[in-house]
């Protein structure tokens, strides 16, 4: 119990000063701190301050992963939109995920093996601080182990209930690949649990892989063609290509590629990490050397949950490598596989039969007391010192804008979701959008800019061709030298009057009521910014 108690501490200990910043001179420089929560919120604002979740021409991801903003536009409406609201709910699955990791690992270890892990979670500083940004990774996870316990539990299922068992987990799994489209990666992962809970013979493997996959992507399919192809096509094709980055030339930055995506894992921890790998080794070795003797040795590598948690580390190092953009808050999906590794090793260790086995195991208990101990101490830290910058620059920015008693208060801001999410201010993004900034311009006018420390040469050149920039105020915010001090600008209109717009980049030219979007929004100019919100295809 007292075991318990302290971990419901740590895990307690995340929801302080809920609105503060992302931790300031941390080793995880990650801009997710700047646009994440509201790019992946903006539906959910959008249509509980509005009525409509889409914008035309602005950046929807929500066409490509809507799960996140279901969850959000449902909670919305019982809280009003809001940034700690948001977070909230990432905590709470935190420790749904927390619950769930001692679930799947009671199935095969027992039960301070499962306590070990979860103590492991709670107190690493690296998950503390990306699991209080209101962003996707926690939810996928959640789905995950959901996903792992029923194909863990398939085995006990019998007659009727395996093949619901099988559509259950197929269902989730395709509500995993809607919340991120990565968690197509952990598909390995599944599968070999599936195929272990059949005890790998074929045909009762086949069958409940096969009615998992077909509803999958029956559901998928469902989805796609109801309601993307139709009507966001052009959206969701663009989301992928939004998300694309350059990739590397040659076999050796290929591989140079690989490498950092691997060496990214140390974000976690690198005590623990190391440990890992030691540790497998370890094990790897006594497997090998006793390997045609009897008893228990080597059940490390019979156990289904530790394969599955190598095959999830690799899927996704292999995917991060592929992108060539490895990112700090991507590595909170491999720290449960990671971690269950971790555990599951130590316990094996400390249960074998050789001596200095079970001393390497304690070895290894006693490491990872003492990360814990560190951790704790560095989350002690983040609580006792909470910074407000990023909220006190929002809220500032919000005010000055509303100062200046202008009837059009909209943001363009690549920041500008996240702002919005915070003050509901309106906002568009001007980095990201289906359309060309110029015609996004043209549409819906914004009068005010924010910036990082300053405007990009050729973001600048497009503003400059409609409008006259003014530097109105500035607000320090965040750590980063080249992203600390957010600038607004008030735009100027050159001219007035009408504007030739380009529809030919709108996904359906009329609204759900018939009335054509374009002709719309032609009719009156100078109501745009104010209409603009309520513009939907």
């Amino acid at each position: 119990m007292i075991w318990i108690a302290a971990i419901l501490t740590l895990y307690a200990l995340h929801f302080p000063h809920i609105l503060a910043d992302f931790p300031n001179h941390s080793p995880w420089m990650d801009y997710a701190k700047y646009t994440d929560e509201g790019w992946y919120a903006n539906a959910a604002a959008r249509f509980t301050l509005t009525g409509h979740w889409y914008r035309p021409g602005d950046f929807n991801p929500a066409v490509a992963l809507p799960v996140w903003p279901v969850l959000l536009g449902i909670l919305f409406h019982f809280t009003g939109v809001s940034l700690a609201t948001a977070r909230l709910l990432n905590l709470a699955i935190l420790g749904i995920n927390l619950l769930l990791s001692s679930l799947v690992l009671r199935t095969h270890a027992p039960r301070w093996v499962a306590l070990l892990a979860i103590t492991i979670l709670a107190a690493n500083p690296f998950l503390y601080a990306f699991s209080r940004l209101a962003i996707l990774e926690q939810a996928v996870i959640c789905l995950m182990l959901l996903t792992w316990w029923l194909a863990l539990r398939l085995r006990a299922a019998e007659g009727k209930a395996r093949p619901a068992v099988s559509l259950l987990i197929g269902a989730l799994f395709c509500l995993m690949v809607l919340t991120k489209t990565t968690a197509l990666l952990l598909t390995p992962s599944v599968l070999l649990l599936m195929a272990h809970a059949c005890r790998f013979r074929r045909k009762p493997a086949l069958r409940s892989i096969g009615i998992a996959a077909a509803c999958a992507i029956g559901l998928w399919c469902a989805w796609y063609l109801l309601l993307i192809r139709p009507r966001f096509l052009a959206d969701y094709e663009y989301f992928f290509q939004a998300n694309r980055w350059p990739q590397p030339v040659g076999v050796a930055a290929h591989l140079a590629a690989y490498w950092w995506a691997l060496h990214g894992l140390l974000w976690i921890s690198p005590t623990l990490c190391i440990a890992t790998l030691a540790l497998l080794a370890v094990v790897a070795t006594q497997f090998a050397l006793v390997r045609h003797s009897a008893g228990r040795q080597g059940v490390l590598w019979r156990n289904p949950l530790a394969i599955a948690s190598l095959l999830a580390i690799g899927g996704y190092v292999f995917l991060i490598g592929m992108q060539n953009h490895p990112q700090p808050r991507y590595y909170q999906i491999p720290i449960y596989p990671l971690t269950f590794l971790l555990a599951l090793t130590t316990g094996e260790l400390i249960r074998s039969a050789a001596s200095w086995l079970r001393i390497a195991g304690a070895v290894a208990t006693a490491l990872i007391a003492g990360v814990c101990l560190a951790g704790t101490i560095r989350i002690a830290g983040y609580v006792r010192h909470p910074e407000y910058t990023w909220i006190r620059a929002a809220t500032n920015l919000s005010r000055t804008i509303h100062e200046h008693s202008a009837p059009n208060t909209l943001l363009l801001s690549i920041s500008g979701d996240e702002i919005q999410l915070m003050t509901h201010l309106p906002a568009i993004c001007d980095d990201y959008g289906m359309w060309p900034l110029p015609d996004r311009l043209r549409v819906y006018k914004p009068a005010w800019y924010a910036a990082w420390n300053e405007i990009d040469d050729d973001v600048q050149a497009e503003l400059e061709a409609q409008y006259s920039i003014h530097e109105v105020a500035s607000f320090p915010a965040f750590d980063d030298p080249d992203r600390n001090v957010l600038r607004l600008y008030q735009l100027e209109p050159r001219s007035s009057g009408e504007h030739h717009v380009d529809d030919s980049h709108w996904p359906d030219k009329k609204s759900q009521d018939g009335e054509p979007i374009a002709e719309r929004i032609l009719v009156a100019p100078e109501l745009v910014a104010s209409r603009a919100n309520l513009a939907r295809p």
